[in-house]
């Protein structure tokens, strides 16, 4: 008689569950980002890449965990934690409560941040409200008030959706816009997410050549090389000091990059040498002339055209709106539509993205 089989002594096993992200299980807290006027659609995209992000509105958004990602955004000026207190005025903030929870709030950023000093941003920050309201944090914080120079800054604003007063606290202690890559610098120099839009606008391509005339202090060229890949990528100027500098800044962003002192309307190089050109313009402030541009602007268009291959992208920011688009309207060897018009240091530059008619 066959001998029945042994039961399994052992329970089943239950079926694993799948394990999720361990930030998901972290607090999350809100953020503000804050970017360039114009550069907002940009800033949006790069959000909306950023793993967990969520609740996105405009560039509000929450987030859980180490909000180190959020500081490796390159389209941004800087990026801000976020909390509202139902307080119908400032003067509500000093309240004992109130200020507990302010301190520990802002005690957080500062460990994140390492800030060394802060400063406040409001509305009448000179008043006797704003005054104690820096006094107690000094204390609580121990932190030196700076009103001009404090690495946390600190902005005080109605908020947006309800009836009481919302704090910023800026979570790194240099604007993110200010590169740290950036070791050299010039007047007339290109903000660096500027420079970060026109190429993520313009396409980023593994195969490209490209070109960047009158390349200043090197910020398209380091700006582009931080991106990724590219087939080739070669910066020209004429003033061997603006070489110098773009050189220093592309050693200490660690890329390989050839800057030459070349004039860029004569560069001797073969037509169709490139496939993207990327070029900040003088706009005749910090940097050249109006006069000189009139000349300046038909040869450099000339000159493009010749040094792009047929299919290539040329993208141009200027401030010269009157004559660049007096120059496209007539030509018939480009077509043109405008990236964006963005606001940066008193001045409303328009981004061109051009091709080959």
């Amino acid at each position: 008689m066959p001998r029945p089989a042994r039961p399994n002594s052992s329970p089943p096993q239950r079926p694993r569950k799948p394990r999720g992200d361990h930030r998901t299980r972290q607090p999350a807290h809100e953020y503000v980002l804050e970017v360039l006027p114009g550069l907002e659609a940009v800033a949006e995209g790069e959000l909306g890449a950023v793993p967990l992000a969520r609740d996105i509105r405009g560039l509000r958004f929450w987030y859980p965990g180490d909000p180190e990602r959020l500081t490796r955004l390159r389209s941004v000026v800087a990026a801000y934690r976020v909390r509202a207190w139902d307080v119908p005025r400032p003067r509500g903030l000093l309240g004992h409560q109130q200020l507990g929870e302010l301190t520990a709030f802002l005690a957080e950023v500062v460990r994140f941040g390492g800030h060394r000093s802060f400063r406040l941003a409001a509305a009448g920050r000179e008043s006797s409200v704003m005054a104690r309201l820096a006094d107690e944090l000094q204390a609580a914080l121990n932190l030196p008030h700076d009103p001009e120079e404090g690495e946390l800054l600190i902005r005080l604003r109605p908020q947006e959706d309800g009836p009481g007063w919302e704090v910023l606290a800026r979570l790194t202690p240099r604007p993110l816009s200010a590169r740290a890559w950036r070791v050299c610098n010039r007047g007339g120099g290109l903000n660096a997410t500027i420079a970060y839009a026109l190429h993520k606008l313009a396409g980023q391509r593994d195969e490209d050549r490209i070109f960047n005339p009158m390349s200043g202090s090197g910020t398209l060229l380091v700006e582009r090389a931080l991106l990724g890949p590219y087939d080739a990528m070669v910066g020209v100027d004429l003033d061997p000091a603006a070489v110098a500098c773009a050189r220093a800044n592309l050693q200490a962003a660690r890329r390989e990059v050839e800057v030459a002192q070349v004039d860029a309307l004569h560069t001797g190089l073969p037509a169709r040498s490139f496939d993207l050109i990327v070029s900040d313009l003088p706009w005749g402030d910090a940097i050249g002339t109006h006069g000189g541009n009139a000349e300046l602007y038909p040869a450099f268009l000339s000159e493009m055209h010749r040094l792009l291959s047929r299919q290539g992208r040329l993208v141009v920011l200027t401030h010269e709106l009157r004559l660049f688009e007096r120059l496209l309207r007539e030509q018939d060897r480009w077509h043109a539509r405008e990236l964006f018009q963005v606001y940066s240091g008193g001045h409303h530059p328009k981004a061109y993205l051009l091709g080959k008619r």
